[in-house]
């Protein structure tokens, strides 16, 4: 009997991917997003800040348009098209009204049967959490309600935006309950997207290579889930 039960997502055709930076999807979640993309399912990408502070040796006026630059090619390599970079403050991102109204409005928009996320907790396994992931992960859960609800945001109906029901949470990152099959190609784009990222990575000289990490965290998962490769996905029915 494999640990981890295979993610049944054949009900699922809209995909929402909400993260704090450019690069964050690129970290397992983009391997799943090229296999969805390939059958046929809509994926668009919703980044809450522009990644400026994430250089420490670039001026962050410079860093965004590199950056977003890097984003749009990951994007093109898994087959997204529809990303979506807001203006919220890198480093400073706050799980408060202003952010769940942002992300409402664009799960209004999209009307995803699935969200997406990364890890929100503080306590990760390499280590203790980015304060931007763990608000972006808290917003976007107040936010999948507040979508849902016609009486918060009630601003968004008066522009013609209905309360939308996104039925599925999926979280990357967290102790996973499922596990989504993957492809050898869909691991290798994957970790090109990641390489994507070169102007990111190359200021970070103790960053593992793409080329094993990727490959590192599906084969774990694939094990667990008695198949070559998965992303390894925590699940909640929402």
């Amino acid at each position: 009997m494999t640990e981890l039960p295979i993610l049944d997502d054949d009900d699922v055709n809209r995909l929402l991917c909400i993260v704090a930076h450019p690069d964050d999807m690129e970290y397992g979640a983009s391997a799943a997003v090229a296999k969805w993309t390939d059958q046929g399912k809509a994926v668009s990408y919703l980044l809450l800040t522009r990644g400026e502070a994430g250089i420490r040796e670039m001026n962050p006026a410079e860093v965004v348009p590199l950056r977003e630059g890097e984003q749009r090619q990951a994007c093109t390599i898994v087959g997204v098209e529809d990303l979506e970079i807001l203006d919220f403050t890198d480093g400073l991102l706050e799980p408060n009204i202003e952010l769940r109204h942002a992300i409402a409005k664009k799960i209004r928009e999209f009307e995803p049967d699935a969200v997406m996320v990364t890890n929100w907790e503080l306590k990760m396994p390499w280590g203790l959490n980015h304060v931007d992931h763990r608000a972006a992960g808290i917003a976007t859960i107040d936010a999948i309600r507040d979508a849902d609800n016609p009486w918060v945001f009630t601003d968004l109906k008066d522009h013609g935006l209905e309360a939308w029901k996104a039925d599925r949470l999926l979280v990357n990152g967290a102790d996973a309950t499922h596990a989504v099959v993957l492809d050898e190609e869909h691991v290798d784009r994957a970790v090109r997207s990641l390489e994507a990222h070169a102007v990111y990575l190359e200021a970070l000289p103790d960053h593992p290579a793409p080329s094993e990490m990727i490959p590192g965290i599906t084969s774990e998962a694939g094990a667990r889930a008695g198949v070559k490769y998965a992303l390894p996905v925590q699940v909640f029915d929402m």
